[in-house]
């Protein structure tokens, strides 16, 4: 490469896969997002690896699958040893720099016990020079709120009660409220500033930025402007049977998370299970997460225009992508969790450097969050360390699809809890035992438990994923080939950093690189 290109890697927490313009929604207005598609290319069957944020973005910034991680939860160490895209980058001449958060929980053997960095889930991976960073307290923003005279109660999520002024009409429900803060004083809109400030001031070329939105990540409240700017009867209605009850009928584990998931985590001041949710109250709380994902597509195209303006825009790398998704009522659960697609099938849109790849493309294979690393480091010129577990999604944006590419997505999901061990006395399980992983392709998903019933379902017949076919003797040949190409998946991603390298006479042999 005759020189390396700029980096903008952008993350929006908490976006489904299928809320964007380019996605075929037909609702949501996301023209910035739309337009950076029409100049590069849009994946539109990508996954997540797992979740919650934590976890999640330890795969995307590791490349690597939970089960060889093992940063299963929010607050879960991720080992030191290993290598990320940060570093990477940096090894490549970058100086990544981050707005926003990953969510990183450092390894505690690197640290004196009491040192005050293992008091919290929010810390920065390695590598990662802090530009702004956005905190579940939101610290630096609400100084600045306080700055320009708001009342601001208190650290923390109190800020997101609604405008105390504001009247709900008839017929609406409490997450129609707007903010107490204007939409230009927005959590995003200030992060957007500093990534602004940060261009036009450092002069830094190539630069390497990772921004890190919070939004459309509840609690569910939208700035003025925003918050009214879809009407409920627009919402597609939540997929989900017929009751609380008749879903949970489906395995004990989504009876379990239908009985623990709180409205309160989703909106201040909910009260009760987010199941108990009627339909109108899921339209509206749909219409306002529309409305989160317009503000990000506003403040994405300030990016956009500051790049064009700066003239850096051509020679930079956007991505963009989500940690997770969002269950919106689907299933009468609200979060991201489990085994259903509304949690984990997620946005992916890249745009190369100018003349490097093709525009407008969509790409229809399967692709993970274990490939952005990846990617981002083959566009860097760098090579991708022996520790991946994704590949480069380079060859797509040369219009090429790989013939050995893979035919079927996987992701994991945790449920254990350390602390109360919840689960574990729930379902008479070890810690080790609580999790899940799902191998999905084009016709069926299969679900496999460390110590609970699997699922299976028939995407072709039953899209909405309501009917497990785990228990139909009919279905024993295909449960099987599931299980073994589950079993063949996980034994070749094995942990690998050193695996491929061989002492010889000669030195030290890479076998990743040095094969026929």
């Amino acid at each position: 490469m005759a020189r390396r290109p700029n980096i903008l890697f952008i993350t929006a927490d908490q976006w489904r896969g299928d809320c964007l313009g380019v996605a075929g929604n037909q609702v949501i207005q996301t023209p910035h997002i739309d337009a950076l598609a029409a100049d590069g290319v849009y994946f539109s069957r990508h996954y997540a690896a797992t979740a919650p944020c934590g976890p999640s973005r330890a795969s995307l910034l590791t490349g690597l699958y939970p089960h060889n991680h093992r940063a299963v939860l929010n607050g879960t160490p991720l080992d030191g040893r290993l290598t990320n895209v940060a570093l990477e980058l940096r090894a490549a001449g970058y100086l990544p720099t981050l707005f926003g958060y990953t969510d990183t929980t450092p390894d505690p053997r690197e640290y004196a016990a009491d040192d005050p960095v293992l008091r919290s889930y929010e810390g920065v991976l390695k590598g990662f020079r802090a530009g702004a960073l956005l905190g579940e307290d939101g610290a630096a923003w609400l100084r600045d709120l306080r700055r320009l005279c708001y009342d601001v109660p208190e650290l923390g999520l109190a800020i997101y009660d609604a405008d105390p002024t504001f009247d709900v009409p008839p017929g609406r429900q409490p997450t129609f409220a707007p903010t107490r803060f204007a939409k230009e004083h927005s959590e995003t809109a200030w992060l957007t500033d500093r990534v602004l400030d940060h261009v036009a001031l450092s002069g830094e070329v190539p630069f390497c930025l990772h921004v890190s939105y919070l939004r459309p990540h509840p609690p569910f409240i939208a700035p003025s402007g925003f918050h009214d700017l879809y009407h409920p009867d627009d919402m597609p209605a939540p997929s989900r049977a017929p009751s609380p009850d008749a879903e949970a009928s489906q395995h004990p584990f989504l009876a379990a998370a239908l009985a623990r998931v709180k409205q309160s985590t989703f909106f201040n001041h909910g009260d009760g299970l987010a199941a108990d949710l009627d339909d109108a109250a899921v339209r509206q709380i749909r219409a306002t997460y529309y409305g989160l994902i317009t503000e990000v597509d506003h403040h994405i195209g300030r990016l956009v225009d500051g790049l064009r303006q700066a003239g850096l825009y051509d020679d930079t790398v956007i991505v963009l992508t989500s940690d997770h998704g969002e269950q919106l009522g689907d299933h009468f659960l609200f979060g991201k969790l489990g085994y259903f697609d509304q949690s984990f099938h997620i946005p992916l849109i890249v745009k190369p450097a100018a003349g490097e790849g093709v525009r407008g493309g969509r790409v229809d294979a399967f692709t993970e969050a274990v490939d952005v690393m990846p990617t981002l480091l083959d566009a860097a010129g760098r090579q991708v360390p022996g520790q991946s577990d994704g590949s480069s999604l380079g060859p797509f944006l040369t219009g090429r699809t790989p013939a050995d590419w893979r035919q079927s997505v996987r992701w994991e999901y945790d449920f254990r809890d350390p602390i109360t061990r919840t689960a574990e006395r729930q379902f008479g399980l070890t810690s080790e035992q609580c999790n899940l992983t799902v191998q999905r392709d084009g016709r069926y998903k299969y679900v496999h438990f460390a110590g609970l019933p699997p699922l299976l379902f028939d995407l072709q017949a039953d899209g909405g994923e309501f009917h497990n076919l785990a228990d139909d003797a009919a279905s024993g040949p295909i449960l099987l080939r599931c299980a073994q190409d589950m079993l063949s998946w996980r034994m070749t991603h094995e942990f690998g950093a050193l695996h491929n390298l061989m002492a010889t006479p000669d030195g030290m042999i890479d076998g990743s690189v040095n094969r026929d």
